[in-house]
């Protein structure tokens, strides 16, 4: 029997970063994977980041992880959202190749120390009096573990829906993991299902992308990565598109072929992703839904239509796709499909990510209840690093909510659990004005380092741009110019909403050269209010347990959401604190609800 440290199983987002945090770590390492030619396929969108999900990758690169690096390595087009708000807010998305990607990833793990790859399918988890001690593979093999970290994305007791078409399968063409999933019921891990699902892919070449909105790359976009210098020259555009009344009436019209409303798929899908047949049916009053045409790489002719992700039966995928303004001729190359996958509650698991029943058993990414590359990779190196700090007698790791977003992310699923897939979005979090992308290398790279998952060289980067905007903050503070008849300091400039770095900076003796540290100065000092103001939140957050609410009619509170007052409306919390203990009601909400007490001045106290 081989031996080792820490066996992997699933060389998926969580899968690369759990290994590689661990042999990094010191710990002799095996990655086990259903097919060496799969580790890190992008399994839906090819993209990575987004609103809060670009948090999650900035802080998985602050760790030492390596989506960031990848990312920056292929990436085709970067975008930042929410540009039209503060740039506290601003969040980060890049298109990447998706084929160069995986390349990427599985190029970065063989180079890696300590850090071996095989290809066999895990059918069991062996134990002893309730402690890891290894697993057996397909075909008769066992390897030993002191430690062993569950990645396994969607191939767990997975089967796939194209129309009234199932058959088994965690990837199209790919197989499932039943054993795995069986041998974990029979640990007595609480186990369920849920639904994802992704669209076809379309042949570029038959698009006409004349009838489409051009959508070209933002090159004052940031990298993911602290130690990438700069964005590549070369990127692609994207393009955006639109569904009709008529692609709608196509899909309403067959219904009664749709794995969705015929009950052939009974798990719970992504709310905030949800396919084109659920937001035709839930959101008739709208004309149209908005579609992005994603590129999937340099040298591919594939690309992605975000936004119809659809298990309708294959005739009806191209019938509605046909109908779409600039897809009238498209050559649709791969289906879209929906699956349902396996998972276990995560309230199994300590804030580390081991499990409380089996010692040294982990777990991370989708087999958790997430959804994303971004959530399953941030796992993943936090189960890599425990995992790795256990056998080797060093305390746990454990981020909270105020530390980082991936705090907030593992404290949502150890202690809250969720009913739906999850993704992270910034209003789950109560500090999301203090913990931003561009200061997640500052407010982490201390453990890194620490740790060891980052050298010298790479932490002396992130120390120097620290010393600079130190220095920086300290010159503004202190410069006074002369300015519409009176004296002020270039600080009390900056502050205003109207003005910006660049307006300042020709007042500054010294000078910099790096957007991360001007945008990171930019938003030190004018959210500085509001960053206050989330200090004062957290000390009042001790107080919640005190405040009742038993006795609101939360549809009268507007600006709630429906998910919201359905949660709340289900699980009737008497406090303020109850409420936030609920999936799905998040830190954003309990202010909204304390802000009505308050306003109305009622006496809940």
């Amino acid at each position: 029997m081989n031996k080792f440290d820490v066996i992997v199983v699933g060389g998926g987002h969580a899968g690369i970063e759990a290994a590689y945090a661990a042999a990094k770590l010191g710990c002799n390492t095996l990655l086990l994977t259903l097919s060496l030619d799969t580790i890190g396929k992008l399994s839906c969108n090819p993209a990575v980041g987004g609103v809060s999900k670009g948090h999650l990758v900035r802080e998985t690169d602050a760790l030492g992880g390596l989506i960031g690096k990848i990312t920056d390595s292929c990436a085709i087009n970067y975008r930042i959202l929410n540009k039209s708000k503060g740039k506290a807010v601003w969040a980060t998305r890049a298109q990447v190749d998706m084929f160069l990607y995986p390349k990427i990833a599985k190029q970065f793990l063989e180079k890696t120390k300590n850090l071996e790859i095989f290809q066999a399918k895990v059918n069991r988890i062996l134990t002893k009096n309730n402690k890891l001690i290894g697993v057996q593979t397909n075909f008769g093999h066992t390897f030993g573990a002191k430690a062993v970290i569950i990645c396994t994305g969607t191939f767990l007791k997975s089967k796939i829906h194209i129309g009234l078409e199932s058959f088994s399968g965690g990837r199209l063409s790919e197989e499932s993991s039943d054993e795995l999933f069986e041998s974990l019921e029979r640990l007595g891990f609480l186990t369920k299902h849920f639904k994802t699902g992704t669209c076809a892919r379309l042949d570029k070449r038959t698009l006409d992308f004349s009838k489409m909105i051009e959508q070209r790359p933002d090159f004052d976009a940031l990298p993911f990565s602290f130690i990438t210098d700069k964005l590549p020259q070369k990127q692609l555009n994207c393009y955006i598109t639109y569904t009709n009344q008529k692609t709608h009436k196509i899909i309403l019209k067959n219904l009664d072929r749709s794995p969705l409303y015929t009950g052939r798929i009974k798990a719970k899908g992504v709310r905030y992703c949800p396919s084109l047949e659920d937001k035709v049916v839930r959101f008739q009053d709208k004309e149209r839904h908005q579609i992005f045409i994603e590129p999937a790489g340099f040298e591919v002719v594939e690309v992605y239509p975000n936004g119809i992700s659809t298990s309708l039966p294959f005739d009806v995928q191209i019938e509605f796709i046909h109908s779409i303004q600039g897809l009238e001729n498209a050559k649709v190359l791969r289906p879209g499909y929906g699956i349902e996958h396996g998972l276990i509650d995560a309230r199994q698991l300590r804030p580390t990510l081991e499990s409380k029943k089996i010692e040294g058993l982990y777990f991370a990414g989708q087999v958790n209840g997430t959804t994303g590359y971004e959530e399953a990779a941030a796992q993943g190196v936090i189960a890599g690093i425990n995992a790795a700090l256990k056998l080797q007698k060093k305390p746990a790791f454990v981020l909270k909510r105020e530390d980082a977003f991936i705090g907030v992310l593992i404290d949502d699923l150890t202690t809250k659990g969720t009913d739906e897939p999850y993704r992270m979005f910034t209003s789950r979090s109560e500090f999301r004005l203090t913990l931003r992308e561009t200061n997640a290398a500052f407010r982490l790279a201390n453990f890194a380092y620490n740790f060891g998952l980052l050298s010298k060289e790479e932490y002396r980067i992130i120390l120097d741009k620290k010393s600079k905007l130190e220095k920086q903050l300290q010159q503004i503070k202190n410069t006074k110019i002369f300015l519409d008849g009176k004296t002020v300091t270039i600080y009390n400039v900056l502050k205003q909403p109207t003005q910006t770095y660049e307006d300042i900076e020709k007042y500054l003796k010294e000078k910099i050269d790096d957007s991360l540290i001007k945008r990171e100065i930019e938003i030190q000092i004018k959210y500085e209010g509001f960053i206050k103001r989330e200090e004062a939140w957290f000390k009042e957050l001790k107080n919640f347990d005190k405040i009742k609410i038993e006795n609101i009619d939360f549809s009268k509170i507007h600006s709630l959401s429906k998910e919201v007052i359905e949660k709340l409306n289900k699980f009737k919390p008497k406090t303020l604190r109850e409420a936030l203990d609920i999936s799905g009601v998040t830190p954003a909400a309990i202010a909204t609800i304390y802000n009505f007490i308050v306003h109305n001045k009622k006496n809940f106290i």
